[in-house]
């Protein structure tokens, strides 16, 4: 038996993805970018082993057994990675034969699945690195993105740390549609990212239903796909230039304009929820009290959880805020905040409004329900996919869950 461990990041657009002219291939309407956030905070893990004695290929996502030959864009995966290692064993007849071993798949988030945290995106990246890493593939992480965006689109950015642009190419093959580091994590290590978790919940309409309805129905996404590819040049030079201001305006305008086309979408598609819009609504009258010097930017993707991104300097001042107006339920308090870098030094949160300057307007929005956010991520820009030891792997030796539900 071969058995491999790997993990694979989040990532979040700050230019988002939406809409395909292939929905086969999975090839995007326009080009995107994100920001790769920590693994330490938010990763899939998945395991694979092979063994010529298992009877077929099984999957498991988060303690579950799954059907696999109903997963066709996991089949994508298998069927190219495996392609590429039966090339090697014609070339190589001393190779093991493992393209013919059937394989066991055990994935793992340690975040809620689609609920518009891109659980789809980093869970089809570990999967293809992994399959990568087990068959020894001599593949570079741009080539594997080709694979990864048959699985999902957005995994293909998953495979690099940092910020990735997906180049959505031209070909009808799909040949160039692929992701490319536009800067590595250590370009920028002032930037960070706090992950405001208001809904667990699975969204009603899944990313691939919805952006197909975008297409078929918004005349607003025709203005979206001219506009984009200047946001892309100018998004780029930002973060090139680490200009905050730049890259704060575009990725707020980039979202609101997302999630317009959905509103524009017919019948409309609601991602956002009230808790969503209140956060909207503080950041922009926290970045107005610093007449108009941006010190803060949030993004959504397919779903009502906000990412809001900042320079370290700021990031403890955001904090307090979403902890005033968007306060932790009882029963929750010890897992509502993540703080790995200790930007709270032990103070916690003060029931008194953290002072920003006269000229915010406290009444901005009102406090929400205790429990409207339920869980605050602080985070920041990180590396791409992982390799982990024997000893972390989620299989069994008899390649079965150590963990079933």
């Amino acid at each position: 038996m071969s058995s491999v461990t790997c993990t694979a990041p989040v990532n979040i657009a700050v230019i988002k993805y939406w809409g395909k002219r292939d929905t086969q291939l999975i090839l995007p309407t326009n080009d995107s970018l994100s920001v790769t956030l920590s693994q330490d905070i938010l990763h899939s893990k998945t395991s694979i082993s092979a063994n010529k004695g298992y009877a077929q290929d099984r999957l498991w996502l988060n303690g579950i057994e799954e059907d696999i030959t109903k997963n066709k864009r996991m089949h994508n995966c298998f069927r190219e990675t495996r392609a590429l290692r039966q090339r090697m064993e014609k070339e190589d007849p001393d190779l093991l034969p493992l393209s013919t071993y059937p394989l066991h798949v055990c994935s793992e988030n340690n975040f809620p699945t689609a609920a518009g945290l891109a659980s789809s995106a980093s869970g089809l990246a570990a999967l293809v690195f992994t399959l990568a890493k087990l068959f020894d593939l001599p593949t570079s992480m741009t080539d594997l993105s080709r694979i990864a965006r048959q699985g999902s689109g957005s995994a293909c950015r998953s495979l690099f740390g940092g910020f990735v642009a997906w180049e959505m190419g031209s070909e009808a093959d799909g040949s160039d549609s692929r992701a490319v580091q536009i800067a590595p994590d250590t370009h920028w290590p002032e930037l960070e990212a706090l992950v405001c978790v208001v809904s667990d919940a699975k969204k009603g309409t899944s990313s691939t239903s919805g952006m197909q309805q975008t297409i078929e129905s918004s005349p607003l996404m025709k203005e979206r796909l001219r506009v984009v590819p200047g946001r892309m040049d100018a998004m780029k030079q930002a973060i090139k230039d680490k200009n905050f201001q730049t890259f704060a305006e575009l990725t707020m305008r980039d979202s609101n304009q997302f999630h317009s086309v959905c509103l524009d979408t017919f019948p409309p598609i609601f991602y956002l929820n009230d808790t969503s819009r209140g956060i909207i609504q503080l950041i922009h009258e926290y970045n107005a009290a610093n007449n108009g010097v941006y010190k803060a930017a949030y993004t959504y993707d397919a779903g009502p959880n906000a990412v809001i991104y900042a320079t370290k300097e700021n990031m403890k001042e955001i904090i307090e805020l979403i902890g005033h107006y968007f306060p932790s339920s009882d029963e929750k308090k010890s897992t509502y905040f993540t703080d790995p870098y200790n930007v709270l030094e032990g103070k916690g949160f003060s029931n008194e409004f953290p002072v920003v300057n006269q000229k915010f307007n406290t009444s901005v929005i009102p406090i929400y329900p205790p429990g409207s956010v339920s869980r605050l991520l602080h985070t920041k820009v990180h590396d791409g996919p992982r390799t982990l030891g024997e000893d972390q792997s989620l299989l069994n030796s008899d390649g079965i869950p150590k963990n079933l539900v």
